[in-house]
């Protein structure tokens, strides 16, 4: 019997009179404030205008948003179109299921929509907030933790998460590897790696960005390992398994060639700032200004 472990909340919904509020939804928008708040430091101490970060956010998250549901709805599509299940539970995104490659490649998308409206390079502004992306996801894991759901294979170590049955869906009482948190600390590694070697290396051209993505790819495949829900699998491999390989492979790439072809790190300039700021954009900076 296992006498140290994580407790799991009894609920993941707390009502304040007909309201409801989810711990899942609220992880994922805690998430999405600290990305666009560490964002937004880097880049205005890179020269860029404070609000960009804000504004092209509006489009690249709600991208992301659908991007991470489609990729889940996919990739699990028997959870929602199965025998005896019902299609209308796909739109539950509140309930779980975002799929962080999905919410990468679509809200890449919004992203682009919304820098080409600045006229910026996107580039630069994925450069900016990639550290906030990982903080966001180690926030949106805990989201799981709520749910009860992605938790690992069964374990009785000190750090072990209490899971409750549900006959529902088949969940069985145990303690069990805490996955969630295993990928929260990850990713704040993660986070503090790509500030590391920004400042270090100079990073430029989204190749910070192309850390972010490779450094996490690897915890994931490792997460991917421990994880006991249900999956695809390919070649005795899960399917996030090999995605996390190939995207690993391709953001490498990435860095290495980009590095060869425009190496160093590009200048910030936002069309209309002078305009904005009242002919300022050469006062000095304060000395005292701290950078992400």
């Amino acid at each position: 019997m296992n006498l140290a472990y994580i407790p799991s909340p009894s609920t993941g919904v707390i009502h304040l009179g007909p309201v409801p509020l989810r711990g899942y939804a609220f992880c994922i928008i805690l998430g999405v404030f600290a990305a666009v708040w560490i964002g937004n430091r880097r880049w205005t101490a890179r020269g860029g205008r404070a609000g960009t970060v804000a504004d092209i956010a509006v489009w690249a998250v709600p991208f992301g948003l659908v991007g991470g549901r489609l990729y889940h709805v996919i990739t699990d599509y028997e959870l929602y179109f199965g025998e005896g299940r019902n299609w209308v539970d796909s739109f539950k995104i509140w309930e779980g299921g975002l799929g962080i490659w999905g919410a990468v490649a679509l809200g890449a998308v919004g992203a682009w929509i919304g820098c080409r409206r600045r006229g910026i390079p996107l580039p630069a502004w994925a450069d900016a907030v990639a550290p906030g992306i990982a903080v966001a996801q180690a926030i949106g894991r805990w989201g799981n933790w709520f749910n009860q759901e992605l938790y690992g294979k069964a374990t009785d170590v000190p750090w072990a998460l209490k899971i409750d049955a549900d006959p529902a869906i088949g969940r069985v009482a145990g303690t069990y590897h805490p996955t969630f948190l295993y990928e929260s600390l990850w990713c704040l590694g993660v986070a503090a790696l790509v500030i590391w070697a920004d400042r270090r290396f100079k990073l430029g051209h989204g190749r910070a960005f192309a850390l972010y993505v490779a450094a996490y790819t690897v915890g994931r495949f490792w997460t991917e390992y421990l994880r006991v829900d249900d999956a695809h699998h390919v070649l005795g491999l899960r399917l996030n398994g090999w995605t996390s390989i190939l995207v690993f492979l391709a953001a490498v790439a990435y860095i290495v060639i980009s590095a060869r072809r425009v190496p160093g790190r590009e200048a910030v300039v936002e069309p209309g700032a002078a305009e904005s700021e009242g002919e300022v954009e050469d006062a000095p900076r304060p000395k005292s200004a701290k950078k992400l």
